[in-house]
């Protein structure tokens, strides 16, 4: 609905109020927070090589020289430069996890921010848990305030997580409710991050929760030493929400505070490319377990293979012909065809040498893309965001029709995975790169994070190992 901001007086004062004043954690909910970071940091140790994240790293080097704050694979850096560094690393590899209503990857930039100046405020474990619980709070319902009509132009990673950010950094740094809402001010004026990236397979993306992470920080520093911020910036005529959003519900920002926490809600992707693939991927990886085939008979069996989604979705995911592999992490033909084909959607199927200029070179896949017939369904549409559906029909040769789908991806919280899976997934992500010592030694610090009193020290010489791994 749309809302009209003089029926929610205050909402972004209202949400200052709550962060600085929220109740203690219930247990489930510490533990949530512990399974995001599990998940997040698996995706930041990983992402920190990839030659995006590199470049950042270089840049953040050459705006000075600073200790406060680890930057896997780089040293260390101010706290401002280390959040930029790190956002920016657990976004690329498209393995960080996803709330699915709002539409908002929280890990990279509310994780990279509360870490940063975590480590910079000597704050304990259990301070930072905190932290990324009331950071996510802020993020996931500022996101669902104004999803789905902010998701046309708007990548919610990078606009609304920017008051997630805020809130985990001012927390850290023990903004008063006055303060924290200058900070919101602050970070709603940087809140950025457009769609456009996508046309080319720019490495945008990436910057976007980085920048999220880095202008957080940066307008709680700010909050602390009295810099003002708008103290209407979600609900002013010429705030956030009526700026970047044809609809929004204002509402939703405030409903079932302190009794509801978003962070429960957090979602966790098993694939590595767009989220709006996943619950097609699921159903494609189900139908070629369930037949019992190899590569070679999916092509000999199917004739079609029809796609029904939603249009949001299919908004992001309907390139047809990828020609590198950032293009097929956003192809639902893509990777609908290498589930049937391969049964896995990992970073393998990705790899340079799988494209070409001529599109893909894999020619099983190349061949199944031929058959793919992807629609948008209204039915469906109306279904988001609080479920992400696909339909997926198989007509065989013979003519018999096989049928599935989903509503929910697997690693969604109505089609949950346990903490073992995101263990296994974190090994998958980490071991390869930096060796079986440096894996356990990251896994034992996020399993004991309460009982840790300085998170400079613990991530110092964790980021220590991970130098060493390296070189």
């Amino acid at each position: 609905m749309t809302s009209n901001s003089s029926k929610h007086p205050g909402i972004s004062a209202a949400l200052a109020d709550f962060v600085t004043s929220a109740p203690a954690l219930p247990e489930a909910v510490t533990e949530d927070a512990r399974r995001s970071v599990l998940d997040g940091l698996g995706s930041m140790l990983a992402g920190s090589l990839e030659p995006q994240a590199r470049k950042v790293q270089t840049v953040v080097h050459g705006l000075g020289t600073s200790d406060e704050a680890t930057v896997f694979c780089a040293g260390r850096a101010s706290a401002a430069g280390a959040a930029l560094a790190n956002g920016v690393a657990t976004h690329t590899l498209e393995l960080d996890d996803i709330h699915k209503t709002s539409t908002v990857h929280a890990a990279a930039p509310v994780i990279s921010a509360a870490l940063a100046v975590a480590e910079r405020e000597h704050r304990s474990g259990r301070d930072f848990l905190r932290a990324v619980v009331l950071g996510y709070e802020a993020a996931l319902r500022v996101g669902e305030a104004v999803n789905p009509s902010h998701y046309r132009h708007w990548h919610p990673t990078g606009t609304v997580a920017t008051f997630g950010a805020a809130v985990a950094a001012g927390h850290l740094i023990g903004l008063d409710a006055r303060q924290m809402l200058d900070a919101l001010g602050s970070a709603g004026t940087q809140a950025a991050g457009l769609w456009e990236f996508n046309a080319s397979g720019a490495m945008s993306k990436t910057l976007h929760p980085g920048k999220a992470a880095m202008n957080g920080v940066l307008s709680a520093d700010l909050a602390k030493l009295g810099f003002t911020g708008a103290a209407t910036i979600l609900e002013g005529p010429r705030g956030f929400f009526a700026a970047t959003s044809q609809e929004h519900d204002a509402s939703r920002v405030t409903a079932g505070l302190g009794e509801v926490w978003k962070i429960s809600e957090n979602g966790y992707k098993l694939y590595s490319c767009c989220g709006h693939t996943h619950t097609a991927i699921d159903a494609a990886l189900e139908m070629r377990s369930a037949q019992g085939w190899d590569a070679r008979q999916v092509l000999d069996q199917v004739r079609e293979v029809r796609l029904s989604t939603y249009g949001p979705g299919w908004d992001i995911v309907s390139e047809q012909r990828p020609r590198t592999p950032y293009q097929a992490k956003f192809s639902l033909a893509y990777v609908v065809s290498a589930a049937l084909l391969e049964g896995a959607v990992g970073l393998d199927q990705f790899s340079p040498e799988r494209f070409g200029p001529a599109g893909v070179a894999a020619p099983a896949i190349a061949e199944l893309l031929t058959r793919i017939r992807p629609q948008v369904s209204a039915e469906l549409t109306r279904m988001y965001p609080a479920a992400w559906p696909v339909r997926l029909e198989l007509e065989l040769q013979d003519g018999r029709l096989l049928q599935g789908g989903g509503d929910f991806p697997r690693g969604n919280m109505e089609n949950p995975v346990s903490t073992g899976v995101l263990e296994d997934k974190f090994r998958t992500l980490v071991q390869p790169r930096f060796g079986a010592a440096l894996c356990d030694q990251a896994l034992d610090l996020v399993r004991h994070l309460e009982d840790v009193d300085d998170l400079s020290a613990a991530f110092r010489s964790l980021g220590h190992a991970v130098q060493g791994a390296v070189r």
